[in-house]
């Protein structure tokens, strides 16, 4: 599976990195295995002819060449990774695997002896690590848009071809991550996160609550985000943008506009607009609960193009859940709704109809219209509520993974785990159970009404898997 890391600027650090011990000195017999120039010496066996200095002051010499505007980050690096049931490649497999990504990345193309220098380094049995640096030797710039999708194109003929385990499909659904950029001036400007996330969380808890255009578009003015409209000639709304204030580019001269779609590949007008419904009249938090429960059940019998309904159903009373949290889990209620975002997008679907999504949306109208108190409310409603939504992810879950969605399957145990840890938080005992002088004993039949145990994965402490450096990936 080929997968990107973040551009960087200095060519001799990276290398330092991917020809050194590593981290936790995991990195074994590093060496080239392929490159641009078939007879490149490698500086880990034949120091004596090239050095790492001398490997970075090769591969910089296109950009350092160019003429006109050289690229901030010109450094683009890439790791190729097997399965780990997979057989060892042997170093020959792999600058194959190597050629053909560069290839199909448009840093070089074969049979192209002007294209962009590019070194492929192995320092373990089941990757690579792909470097090259953004400028043609013919002093143009590549063209690399759509590489990665063009690169999982190109793993999956070698998959077939070696009879390798096949990757979970690229199917768009992953979350959009900040930029480089917009991290750094998060940071300038002393920001717990960067405008495309709080813009992202924004928008999706007014689609989520919207009943039309109109009132979309209102709610986003009302928390505060700068709106811009796009109509056609006839002056029908085609599509929006959104700006937080304060957000500017070019030296304060203008906002800094998302498109919805380029937020979240969910958050479009027309994805926005498949959300509309009705408004519910009578709701409250104990309603949404019963509900909630009877919409798991449902999801558990949806074939795939219903399911996909009902998991962005539960996506959008997540983000709401989240906002109409009580202060003492609203952090870890939101954390599982960003955890669960992925799993709300069903890879390929569009029909958004669903006998579950009715439920969840019912429930989402019923938070956003409960009384302040029962928003506030007692800490047994809130873990009710709670323990209800538990089942919820944990059935998308199980959907999900019927379907051999696993990155989705894997988002929804995620935020399942969150919001066991925000029930926690409640401090109060689980419905059904009645605290007695020394003990603990449970009485059947005494959650509110449509309750039912609650099964699913246990309690696990989550990993940190920590987050690499700039211009390295393992």
């Amino acid at each position: 599976m080929p997968k990107k890391a973040e551009t960087g600027s200095t060519t001799i650090d990276l290398l330092d990195y991917l020809f050194g011990p590593g981290e936790r000195d995991e990195h074994v017999d590093a060496h080239l295995v392929a490159g641009w120039d078939p007879d490149l010496p490698c500086p880990a066996r034949t120091p004596d002819r090239m050095t790492l200095a001398d490997l970075a002051l090769l591969l910089d010499a296109p950009v350092e060449a160019l003429r006109g505007p050289k690229p901030e980050e010109h450094v683009w690096h890439i790791s190729v990774r097997n399965a780990p049931d997979d057989r060892v490649l042997s170093d020959a497999e792999w600058a194959e695997v190597a050629a053909a990504m560069v290839h199909a990345a448009g840093i070089a193309e074969h049979g192209d002896e002007q294209a962009c220098r590019w070194i492929a380094v192995r320092h373990a049995d089941d990757h690579i690590h792909i470097v090259a640096t953004l400028a043609r030797q013919d002093g143009r710039h590549p063209r690399v848009r759509g590489d990665i999708l063009n690169m999982h194109t190109a793993a999956r003929v070698f998959e077939a071809r070696w009879g390798l385990t096949p990757m979970s499909p690229l199917d768009r659904t992953a979350r959009r991550r900040p930029v480089t950029g917009e991290a750094e001036k998060a940071v300038r400007r002393g920001l717990a996160e960067t405008a495309r996330e709080s813009l992202q969380r924004t928008v999706r808890q007014a689609a989520a609550l919207a009943h039309g255009d109109t009132d979309f578009l209102d709610r986003l003015r009302d928390a505060g985000v700068r709106v811009r409209e796009r109509r056609d000639d006839d002056g029908a709304l085609v599509g929006y943008s959104v700006a937080l204030p304060g957000d500017r580019a070019d030296g304060g001269s203008r906002p800094v506009w998302f498109a919805g779609s380029t937020l979240a590949y969910d958050l479009s007008l027309p994805r926005v607009r498949e959300r509309f419904t009705p408004l519910v009249t009578e709701a409250d938090w104990a309603l949404a609960e019963h509900r909630i429960r009877e919409a798991s059940v449902l999801l558990g019998r949806a074939g795939q193009d219903e399911g996909a309904g009902d998991v962005a159903a539960l996506g959008d009373l997540l983000a709401v859940a989240a906002a109409r949290s009580p202060a003492l889990v609203r952090d870890r209620v939101q954390a599982a709704a960003d955890a669960f975002e992925q799993a709300a997008r069903a890879p390929g679907a569009r029909s958004l109809e669903g006998r579950a999504r009715a439920g969840w949306r019912a429930s989402t109208r019923a938070l956003e219209q409960a009384p302040r108190a029962a928003r506030g409310g007692g800490a047994a409603v809130v873990l009710t509520l709670l323990l209800a939504l538990v089942e919820a992810v944990e059935a998308a879950a199980a959907w999900h993974r019927a379907q051999a969605f696993r990155a989705q399957a894997k988002a929804a145990s995620e935020a399942a785990v969150l919001l066991r840890e925000a029930a926690g938080l409640t401090g109060a005992p689980p419905p059904g159970i009645k605290p007695r002088t020394g003990r603990v004993v449970r009485t059947p039949g005494r959650g509110l009404p449509g309750a039912a145990p609650v099964t699913g994965v246990p309690v696990r402490p989550r990993p940190d898997p920590g987050r690499p450096g700039p211009s390295r990936t393992r």
